[in-house]
Parts: C-alpha cells; sequence; structure tokens
C-alpha cells in the first residue's frame, strides 16, 4: 500500500508541477513601449492610456464612496477591489509617464543652451501628472482625479 500510495503522491507531483510549468505566469501589462532605442513611438496611444487610467480611478472611487459604510462582507470586498483598481491604474500612470515619455521622449537641455527654460517646463509637466496620480492612490477624494486630469490635459499638449 505504501508503494502505491508513493506512486500516486509522485504522480500528483508530476501533475502539479507540469500544470506550474505550463500555465501562463501573470505578468503585468507594461504600456510604455521597450527601451531599446528602436525609434517606434506612439504619443497618441500613450496620452490615451492616461486619461483611460485616469477615467478608471474616477470610477472606483465613485464606487469605493458608494460602498463605504456597509458592513456586509460583498460590499467588504467589492470596495477591496475598487481600492486595489485604483491602485493599479494611478501605479500604470506613473509607470507610463516615467519609463515612456521621460525615460525616452523628454531629452535633456543644457543650462546654458536655449531651450532649457522649456525643458525644465516639460519636466514639471511631467511631474505634476505623476504627483497627481499618487494623491489619487492616497485618498478617495474626487478633487485628485480632476488634478489628474489637468495635468494630463497640460502633459498632452508636449506631444
Amino acid at each position: 500500500m505504501s508503494r502505491y500510495g508513493f506512486v500516486s503522491l509522485s504522480t500528483i507531483g508530476v501533475a502539479v508541477l507540469a500544470a506550474a510549468t505550463l500555465l501562463p505566469i501573470h505578468q503585468p501589462e507594461t504600456r510604455a513601449h521597450c527601451q531599446v532605442p528602436c525609434g517606434i513611438y506612439n504619443d497618441d496611444a500613450r496620452i490615451k492610456h492616461l486619461r483611460e487610467d485616469s477615467t478608471t480611478i474616477a470610477k472606483a472611487i465613485a464606487n469605493i464612496t458608494d460602498l463605504a459604510g456597509r458592513q456586509d462582507a460583498n460590499s467588504f470586498n467589492q470596495a477591496a477591489r475598487w481600492v486595489a483598481t485604483k491602485e493599479e491604474h494611478a501605479s500604470d500612470t506613473i509607470k507610463t509617464v516615467s519609463e515612456y515619455f521621460l525615460a525616452q521622449k523628454v531629452k535633456p537641455v543644457a543650462s546654458d543652451s536655449h531651450g532649457y527654460s522649456a525643458y525644465l517646463k516639460k519636466l514639471a509637466d511631467h511631474h505634476a501628472v505623476m504627483v497627481a496620480a499618487m494623491k489619487t492612490k492616497q485618498s478617495a477624494d474626487p478633487a485628485n482625479v480632476e488634478a489628474l486630469n489637468e495635468a494630463i490635459e497640460k502633459l498632452a499638449t508636449h506631444y
């Protein structure tokens, strides 16, 4: 009997190992293009994604507000999921601005060169989006989403 128990456990172990190997591992979607100097850019698509993330954050905040104060387990579960969604989309916004726009699109200008003040303005506008996205993570205040929308629209003028 122990022999068959061993075979069963081995079979189960092999099946679990095979399933773990063959099942796709969840990788978060990265919206910024690669960091290889390929020259393939789609700024309009990135701005559209930023706007979509902001819309999702706004919807999450509205649902969190609606669920606030409810004591049933389902409402608590849904509120937790909306908080996680809000966090994810705010993080995606920060990642897109930093890894796509700042790392690949904003080119440094020397402080003694023409265009330096425009460069600083561009940096400030990118930073404003990242800070506004961070603030949407820190609270459920719709005013933070409005600030994020305004910052995204200002950023969009550069592209």
